[in-house]
């Protein structure tokens, strides 16, 4: 046994010894930075419909979802002289504290209409503890050259279904189709 005492540490240094002379892959960020994994989970971005309304409905599933209660939100109802998202309501404060985010995702999960995604944006460090507090503006997807900064009516249809069946994927009505699906509907009564 006292031989056994004496061999198992020079095992263990032996282990140390061949790491040592082994080449270090050094990685010279941020000047080079490494592309992550498609389904890499970054941080957080409110999506927008191809008209510019905000596809959040303030519904709050993602901060129930939030398993470190990371995420809140405020919703308000839409009016016909302010609408910020196709449904009855828009998430009129949304804020993802990033101190507490553990980016699992489940928050992805629980929202109904993909309003929220993760990117691959993986830089989040900061010396200041209330900028890792991040609101609805810095969330928000920026506006593209064909959208229209909300609040402004609904254009890709009269109302919440046709965005939910249309605008999700950008697709215009094809002429007729809306008097299809009406014949079909009347057919089903």
């Amino acid at each position: 046994m006292p031989v056994r005492d004496w061999i198992d540490p020079v095992k263990g240094f032996g282990v140390t010894f061949r790491e040592m002379f082994k080449k270090v892959d050094t990685v010279m960020y941020p000047e080079d930075k490494r592309p992550t994994a498609p389904r890499f989970h970054g941080h957080h971005q409110l999506n927008r419909w191809p008209d510019g309304l905000e596809k959040c409905i303030g519904c709050e599933l993602c901060a129930w979802a939030c398993p470190a209660d990371a995420i809140y939100v405020e919703g308000r109802d839409n009016t016909p002289e302010e609408r910020y998202s196709p449904g009855e309501r828009y998430g009129h404060v949304y804020q993802i504290n990033y101190l507490r985010c553990i980016l699992c995702g489940l928050c992805i999960e629980a929202c109904p209409t993909r309003a929220l995604t993760m990117t691959n944006e993986y830089e989040l460090a900061d010396d200041d503890r209330e900028k890792l507090i991040w609101t609805k503006e810095q969330l928000l997807a920026p506006l593209l050259e064909t959208m229209e900064s909300p609040p402004h009516p609904m254009r890709l249809g009269k109302d919440e279904k046709d965005y939910y069946r249309l605008g999700g994927a950008g697709v215009s009505p094809r002429p007729g189709a809306e008097q299809a699906s009406d014949s079909g509907q009347e057919a089903e009564q």
